[in-house]
């Protein structure tokens, strides 16, 4: 599409075996270790007017956000496009996140910080078994996971504060058993947007999406609570200011019709390539 443009294409990937890297996909193709360092040296040599992150997953979005950080772009004069660094920060930083969906009055699982093991206890209470623990500023979840009693949740608890940069740990409600449902959302710059697809999985929450087996487009959810989940969907999508594709989930408690938003995904995603083939 952007060669369609007149635009000249820089390709980096580090799978030689992708459709991708075929020569006429792109004017070069770079197949380099997809780090900050290598990056950097193709950006140095080609010069690029602007770098799209959008396609290349969470490996592309994070080195981009580096990128940014770092001066890298500054320094070279690279336009981010398709997605913006705060958009990142925004969809990707749990607080961050958690304050943008305060704002717009989004639900999401009940939670609560804690910086002792006490404190800890009495927000599980509150709660109520199974709870989720997520240590503040550790990567992939480190130190957290879901506990069912309070003798597990001491000894997670106790870890999760050792792992945490800022001796802090959430305390959130767990979701398990509720429906998982998922939407495509692509939006542009002028704020229109589209559902591209509907996704219901049939594992409920508690097995990875990734993992799950999915429906598109959605079976058994009733059209009043899809147009439900829509208007959430877009309601964060133009919150956080998405640019291209976006992959949106959502827990629905089919007990008492509560529905809170997981998390989002300001790019395309594994539940992309399974919309694109359903549609």
């Amino acid at each position: 599409a952007l060669k369609e443009e007149g635009y000249e294409v820089v390709l980096v990937n580090s799978n030689p075996a992708t459709i991708m890297t075929d020569p006429e996909t792109a004017d070069r193709t770079y197949i380099e270790p997809l780090t900050e360092e290598s990056v950097t040296a193709i950006i140095e040599k080609e010069r690029p007017d602007a770098i799209l992150p959008n396609l290349g997953g969470q490996t592309a979005l994070n080195l981009c956000a580096s990128l940014h950080k770092s001066g890298v772009l500054e320094k070279y004069e690279v336009e981010m496009i398709g997605i913006q660094a705060d958009v990142i920060e925004r969809g990707e930083d749990r607080i961050a996140f958690k304050e943008t969906m305060n704002r717009i009055g989004v639900p999401m699982p009940k939670s609560e910080p804690s910086h002792s093991v006490e404190e800890a206890e009495a927000i599980a209470e509150r709660l109520g078994y199974p709870v989720v623990l997520r240590p503040a500023y550790t990567m992939g979840g480190t130190g957290g996971g879901i506990v069912y009693n309070v003798d597990d949740l001491r000894t997670v608890v106790t870890r999760g504060l050792a792992a945490s940069l800022v001796h802090q740990v959430l305390v959130e409600e767990s979701v398990i058993g509720w429906e998982e449902l998922e939407l495509e959302v692509v939006r542009d710059a002028t704020g229109h947007k589209v559902t591209v697809c509907f996704i219901e999985n049939i594992d409920a929450m508690g097995v990875h999406t990734g993992d799950s087996f999915c429906v598109a487009p959605m079976i058994t959810v009733p059209e009043e609570l899809q147009n439900r989940l829509q208007e959430i969907a877009y309601r964060i999508a133009d919150a956080i200011g998405i640019i291209g594709g976006s992959n949106v989930q959502l827990a629905h408690n089919p007990k008492d019709g509560r529905v809170v938003v997981i998390e989002i995904n300001p790019r395309t995603s594994r539940s992309s390539a399974l919309a694109s083939k359903a549609t």
